[in-house]
């Protein structure tokens, strides 16, 4: 029972400790948990929202594998996962083509981390997604035709 009570106190503590830091201002939630680069997320043109997010619209096809259903009931919810087995990957960016603002998301992998990344986007309608790869200073890039039967933007 003590060891509960200690380990409880020290959570206790700790979270008072980033509670404080957090408002005093020296700990700001914002640059902490994410960056979000409006100039990426803003774009309506599938092609300038690849350029703003990763430098380029240049790519071609590579080697990427793009898991989602083929109908989703729910566009609201649409489990994505891409991977690849490419080597050198710093990026991995999914849109979905007929959105209003196509990025959905974009990831930066470490050095030496597995090029794969499982999210769930909302899809408003039916859309090709497509997943964009950085590996060596190249772009890459498949998609993938969802149907969205129950629209998840307002449908």
């Amino acid at each position: 029972m003590n060891s509960k009570r200690r380990v409880f106190l020290k959570g206790t503590l700790a979270a008072s400790a980033v509670g404080v830091a957090v408002g005093a201002g020296m700990l700001a939630p914002r640059t902490v948990l994410a960056a979000w680069p409006e100039s990426a997320f803003g774009p309506r043109s599938v092609s300038d929202a690849i350029k703003n997010a990763m430098g380029s619209d240049s790519m071609s096809a590579g080697d990427i594998s793009i898991q989602a259903p083929d109908i989703a009931e729910n566009g609201a919810v649409v489990p994505i996962t891409v991977e690849t087995g490419m080597s050198g990957v710093t990026d991995i960016a999914i849109l979905a083509a007929t959105a209003n603002a196509p990025l959905t998301s974009s990831y930066k992998l470490g050095e030496g981390a597995k090029p794969f990344v499982s999210t769930r986007i909302k899809m408003g309608e039916t859309s090709d997604i497509i997943a964009v790869v950085k590996a060596n200073g190249r772009l890459y890039n498949a998609s993938k035709e969802v149907k969205v039967t129950i629209g998840g933007c307002g449908g």
